[in-house]
């Protein structure tokens, strides 16, 4: 008989140690499993489900194009996929900008890399990124990515990578007196990176905007003072957007929160762009920038980049958030979100930290100290009494999910305000059931 635990190889585990339940189907935010239970999914899968699960209007998208085209290579035409490329420039407010389509949110960095580097005319030039920071598992996204998990994997320098440090304003790695002043450090941070290196051989910053699941929430100041540096010294800025578009920091873009003071120069896409209904990618290429190779030749391609059924599933999913108000309801709701977790940062002291709630997004930092703001468990372990917590959540029907000391909330835009109200409250009764605060309110 099949077996996916002898059969398969997973994600991000040891093999040896994986035990997850198979899941049989879905509807809205609810996963339905083998067993017959029902779980609410606190983390939209892989923070991608944004439309939650099986969208009557995704799936009938899909079939639809199904029984029409199944495939074209991408030298040809295809119908769905200048509609979505139209609608993207068109939310985004890159009117003459190009697309360029991917099969996921990696090789969408990776091509952006390529595009800034050709039309920088700087076929080498280094690439300016953070730390806990998480771009892709290829090669070329561990060396992107500052995180835990691939730096070990990869030498960035031999891509051609540069990491600074974070805007962690809750650890502030530059000392910072504020949230803002720490947003304000960090951009200079990379200014000063630039500058070290000379503009003349960056090709690009590489940065996500708000929300991915290293947990940090950058200040508002940081992004147009990002933007500024860049622009200043002539250097490309590329906003990461695969986890944080399409709503899930309560805008259609992370970056539209700042208006123009916050426009990249390109912008890559993934997750959210079809609701995680089908594999797609994308490259937004403002207009100068597609410009500049227009009349040079693209060394890339991908077999399967623009599939018609992944673009008519993104056409759909685009229609989905406007029509049903989602970008608006996920902000209204990440406001209350945020709200509920600061009333439950009250009442557990082991509750150092939560950010976010810009939309349907939010981080619960957990420490041993809330004073000297002592770690739980060294980074990016992950406390014994949270693994508790996680485990017996899921046995109350809420899946959650986790790194190293924090919790990351991204539902479904789609969730029932009830039944997230019912979620926190769980929550709040498990805090209380492994984390029991003593008469001085130490959370160990």
């Amino acid at each position: 008989m099949p077996s996916e635990r002898r059969d398969v190889l997973h994600s991000w585990c040891v093999q040896a140690d994986w035990d997850a339940p198979t899941v049989v189907g879905g509807a809205g935010a609810w996963l339905h499993l083998a067993d017959g239970r029902r779980v609410l999914d606190l983390s939209s899968q892989a923070e991608c489900c944004n439309l939650g699960h099986q969208h009557p209007r995704l799936v009938a998208a899909i079939r639809a194009q199904a029984e029409r085209l199944c495939y074209v290579a991408n030298a040809w035409g295809a119908q769905p996929r200048a509609e979505l490329a139209a609608r993207l420039l068109e939310r985004s407010g890159f009117e003459g900008g190009r697309v360029f389509f991917t099969l996921g949110g990696v090789d969408a960095n990776e091509n952006a890399v390529k595009f800034a580097r050709q039309a920088s005319g700087k076929p080498r030039g280094l690439i300016v990124t953070r730390d806990r920071s998480y771009h892709g598992a290829s090669y070329m996204g561990m060396a992107l990515s500052g995180d835990s998990r691939t730096q070990s994997q990869v030498d960035a320098s031999a891509y051609g990578v540069r990491h600074v440090a974070p805007p962690y304003a809750y650890r502030c790695p530059f000392g910072g007196q504020s949230d803002e002043d720490s947003g304000l450090r960090a951009a200079a941070a990379v200014g000063q990176a630039i500058d070290a290196e000379g503009a003349a051989a960056v090709a690009a910053v590489l940065m996500e905007p708000d929300a991915g699941t290293n947990g940090i929430v950058a200040p508002d100041s940081y992004w147009p003072a990002l933007q500024a540096a860049t622009k200043e010294r002539g250097v490309y800025l590329i906003a990461d957007e695969v986890m944080s578009g399409f709503g899930r920091c309560g805008e259609w873009f992370a970056w539209q929160r700042y208006g123009e003071a916050g426009r990249p120069d390109m912008m890559t896409l993934a997750k959210g762009l079809t609701g995680a209904a089908a594999p797609l990618g994308a490259v937004v290429l403002s207009a100068d920038v597609a410009g500049r190779l227009e009349h040079e030749m693209l060394y890339t391609g991908l077999t399967y980049c623009g599939h018609p059924l992944s673009c008519a599933a993104g056409v759909a999913a685009l229609a989905a958030y406007e029509d049903e108000g989602l970008i608006a309801r996920s902000k209204a709701m990440g406001g209350e979100l945020l709200a509920e977790l600061e009333r439950l940062k009250a009442r557990h002291p082991v509750i150092g930290d939560v950010r976010g709630g810009r939309g349907l997004f939010a981080v619960i930092e957990l420490v041993a100290d809330r004073t000297t703001r002592e770690p739980l468990a060294p980074w990016p372990q992950t406390p014994p009494a949270l693994k508790a917590l996680v485990q017996a959540a899921m046995g109350e029907g809420l899946s959650l999910a986790t790194r190293g000391n924090l919790i990351i909330l991204a539902p479904p835009l789609v969730i029932e305000e009830d039944d997230l109200a019912a979620a926190l409250a769980a929550l709040d009764r498990l805090f209380s059931r492994f984390f029991p605060a003593s008469a001085e309110g130490d959370p160990r």
